[in-house]
Parts: structure tokens; sequence; C-alpha cells
């Protein structure tokens, strides 16, 4: 039997132990790797993390109850819709290149902006009344958006003008800008995820205004209504529907109980507004009853 040859390896010199020993062998924790955090692998501790860190954030500074405001992105204020139509108008006379189309949706933007108004208003009375029964205590009803511009901006920005604080879920998307000025720092939150960020929409809110909107008004509102109407969302919310004239040339909604896609009873789970105070008037009221105000 051939004896097996012994493997030689080769004698380390000095200067490369010397070299080995200088060489930097610290290693990074996983957890401060950018690269394995921002990978797919990690994407459950991303996920866990939406919900921690808000959680830890929203319990220090006593957020509790939430009075949710959800509506379109694209509304402004009037002082502004005003100087996009008087703009437009120019180039219009100036024969500018899609002058006519501008002219157009600068109209559509100038009556849209009550709703900017209103929401602002309404949002002034709510954190006025909030802070006045209630003070800073975990009680108290703090207004909420999605933190971006248009109705959610107008939201933040009356909780502001009343000297109140106000919170804003926003989300990060690659055609919208950062989060609007009027929403309390330390309560502004950026999510990367829609569904951790719903979470949050829901599980604090104590009501919820539906003001005009697209596409991501509409499912906020279909959402809420399921969750309400299917009992997976246990406690009373009251749902406020505002601008009658609005949602119901988009949705009819007396048509869905009369074909039979909801009950007629489900037409209780929200109430029409056309004004700030009639809006107001009723979530008071709802709230007080029941919560026991």
């Amino acid at each position: 039997m051939a004896k097996s040859k012994k493997k030689y390896f080769p004698k380390i010199t000095d200067e490369q132990l010397e070299s080995l020993y200088q060489r930097d062998c610290k290693l990074e924790k996983a957890y401060k790797s950018d690269d394995f955090m921002n990978s797919v692998d990690a994407r459950p501790l991303r996920i866990l993390a939406e919900y921690i860190e808000p959680k830890k954030r929203l319990e220090e500074k006593k957020v509790r109850n939430t009075i949710v405001f959800f509506g379109s992105a694209r509304f402004t204020s009037k002082i502004t819709a005003e100087k996009m139509l008087k703009v437009a108008k120019d180039n219009v006379k100036r024969k500018v290149p899609l002058a006519q189309e501008a002219l157009e949706n600068s109209q559509k933007i100038l009556r849209s902006s009550k709703y900017y108004e209103d929401a602002v208003s309404l949002s002034k009375k709510l954190t006025t009344w909030s802070d006045q029964t209630f003070g800073k205590t975990s009680k108290r009803f703090l207004v909420c958006s999605g933190g971006g511009p248009g109705i959610m901006e107008a939201a933040n920005r009356g909780a502001y003008e009343a000297g109140g604080q106000s919170v804003g879920f926003n989300i990060s998307l690659p055609f919208e800008a950062n989060s609007n000025p009027f929403i309390t720092p330390e309560l502004n939150f950026e999510f990367h995820y829609f569904f951790t960020r719903k979470y949050w929409f829901a599980y604090l809110a104590k009501a919820l205004v539906i003001f005009p909107g697209g596409f991501g008004t509409l499912d906020e509102l279909a959402e809420i209504l399921t969750l309400i109407q299917t009992r997976k969302m246990t406690k009373a919310i009251p749902v406020v529907i505002y601008g009658s004239d609005f949602w119901n040339s988009i949705i009819d909604f007396e048509k869905l109980a009369a074909w039979g896609t909801i009950s007629k009873s489900d037409l209780d789970l929200f109430h029409f507004s056309d004004t700030p105070q009639d809006a107001f008037s009723y979530l008071k009221k709802r709230l007080s009853k029941i919560h026991k105000l």
C-alpha cells in the first residue's frame, strides 16, 4: 500500500505574520449593513420596523385617538388657485402652447379649492374642541392625515392654525413631494409600505372624514367601510362623507343597496356633510356619545 504524501504548508514568514495581525478584522453587524437591510431577505425586518418605531413614538407622545382626514392631494387653497388661474389667463392671451388646457385645469382647481378651505376650517374646529376639552392628555383627539399636499395639508394646517398638534402618515412616492410643513415634527412619519401605513390609520382612528378625491381616497373609503361592515373593526367609528354633490355624482350608494350588493342598513354607516359646522357638530355629538365624554 502506497504511503500518502504529506501535504505541504508553506511556512509563514515574519513579514506575512505581521501583515496579518495589522489587517482590520473588525466585522459589521448585520443590522448595520445597508446592503443587507435593503435586501429582499431583510424585508420582514423593514416591515416590523414600520410597526415598532411608530408604536414607540406614538405611545411616548400619548397619541391614542385620531380623526383621520382623507381626500385629494391635488386640491389647493383658494389664494393659490386664484393665482394659478390668473397665470393661465395671461398665458391664453399670450397664446402660449397648451394654455387653454391649463386654463381649464386651473378653473377646476379653483372650484375644488372650496374643499381645501373647508378641511382647514373643520380641522381647526375639531382641534380647538379637543384641546379645550382634554388638553394634552391621552384622551385627546388628534387630526391625522396622509402627510402630503391637498386635503392632507389642509387637515394638518387647520390643527396648526388652532395651535394644536397633528399627525402625518406620509408614504414614499416617486411623483409626490415631501410631507407638508404643518405636521407636528415629532408626529411626522414616513412609510414605505402602504399596508403598514393603512394599519396605523385604522388602528388609531376614532372618526373618519372623507373629502372628494381620486383612487387613493376611494380605496381608503371602501376599506374602512368594509372593516366596519364586516366587524373586523369592532370599535364604533363615525364616518363623514364630505361633499354630497361630488360623492352622489361618483357613487350611487342607494343603487348598491337596491341591487343587494350592500344591505340597506349599511347606508347608516356614514353621514353626509356639506359644511364644516355640520360635520363638526355630528362628530362632536357621536364621539361624545361613543366615548362617554
